[in-house]
């Protein structure tokens, strides 16, 4: 989603300063609201950062450094703050790294979801060290792609994956509060029966293939992590219910936003295995993204549990166990991403 800027009218991110001691990227959801009008949840990580030069009431342009939040909407509303000074729109990737001016911006709206390595090629020095692998194996790649390939695991995971996405953004509508929570814990219940089903449906498939595409122990070694991820959020979700949860700390929320971001990376990769020595690189840097999410959710998880500590220990025992809970839960659900980050790297590193 890009808006208007109020001066120019060109096409822009949702952006400003953030508040004194406003944690970044609180400030980016915020001006999302006031400008967007848009609400959900916001990834704590920024996924990179670009620079533009700003027009300052005394006339002098200075260079202004933006970092770019990953923001899972929610909802949209009718009317907010800046309605009446600013269009919002809903672009393709494609479209809004066209729209904007910043060349930097462009590339990283175009490269939030894709397969294309050219922009990574040029700079990475470890894509062309792959690239170079990959020609001294192409006899090989050749080799296998003659075999017959049987079983259809290449949907079974993507359909996970998808489960996966859609249980982390009913696990962050959820510890939004607010009503409709019964709704949310539903879905992720039904996210999570789904899930089991097709683990189920890829553990007999393996049984029954003559030739899979990567080794059987690989391949049930992934499923597992992955449906071990959606069951964490359903054990959330549970103990959500069980305490009668409505209130949920901004670092709880922060967890959740960092659970969301972790699963649209799962789903972005998994497609990428049906060519994996073409898409090594991606994948690598899609698996570095998921363990750089699961170093932030601890500090997370530590600041957290250290002021609900601080806060009910002593005066409300209670409460702290309940917010531990929580905590655990959560911590445990982005660490198996961090599972289902190395269960991928390791498909890389033995056909890639």
């Amino acid at each position: 989603m890009l808006v208007t800027s109020r001066g120019t009218g060109r096409w822009v991110l949702p952006k400003g300063n953030g508040s004194k001691g406003e944690q970044p990227h609180a400030a980016a959801a915020r001006e999302a609201l006031e400008e967007a009008g848009v609400t959900g949840a916001i990834c704590p990580t920024p996924i990179g950062s670009y620079q533009y030069r700003k027009t300052l009431r005394s006339g002098a342009a200075v260079k202004a450094n933006v970092l770019v939040f990953p923001l899972a909407v929610t909802s949209e509303l009718d009317g907010w703050q800046e309605a009446g000074e600013r269009t919002r729109r809903w672009f393709s990737l494609a479209e809004a790294a066209q729209m904007v001016d910043e060349p930097d911006l462009a590339v990283m709206i175009r490269c939030f979801r894709t397969t294309d390595l050219s922009a990574h090629t040029e700079a990475t020095p470890l894509v062309r060290s792959i690239g170079s692998v990959k020609e001294k194996m192409g006899m090989f790649h050749w080799f296998q792609n003659l075999l017959p390939r049987q079983g259809n695991f290449f949907e079974l995971f993507e359909a996970h994956g998808q489960t996966i996405v859609a249980g982390s953004s009913a696990l962050a509508r959820l510890l939004q509060g607010g009503s409709g929570m019964a709704d949310h814990v539903r879905e992720i219940i039904e996210r999570e029966n789904d899930a089991d089903a097709i683990t189920r449906e890829v553990l007999v498939t393996v049984r029954k293939t003559f030739l899979t595409p990567f080794d059987r122990g690989a391949i049930t070694s992934l499923i597992g992590s992955m449906d071990d991820a959606i069951d964490q959020m359903y054990q959330t979700a549970n103990a959500v219910s069980i305490y009668e949860v409505t209130a949920f700390e901004p670092e709880m929320q922060d967890m959740a936003a960092i659970i969301v971001e972790a699963a649209r990376l799962i789903a972005e990769a998994l497609p990428l295995l049906r060519t994996i020595h073409g898409n090594a690189a991606r994948l690598h840097e899609l698996t570095e993204r998921l363990i750089r999410l699961e170093g932030r959710a601890d500090e997370i998880y530590h600041v957290g549990l250290t002021k609900a500590f601080k806060t009910h220990g002593e005066s409300a025992p209670m409460r702290f166990f309940v917010a531990r809970e929580i905590y655990i839960h959560l911590e445990r659900v982005v660490d198996k991403f961090e599972d289902v980050a190395n269960e991928i790297d390791n498909l890389v590193i033995d056909h890639a």
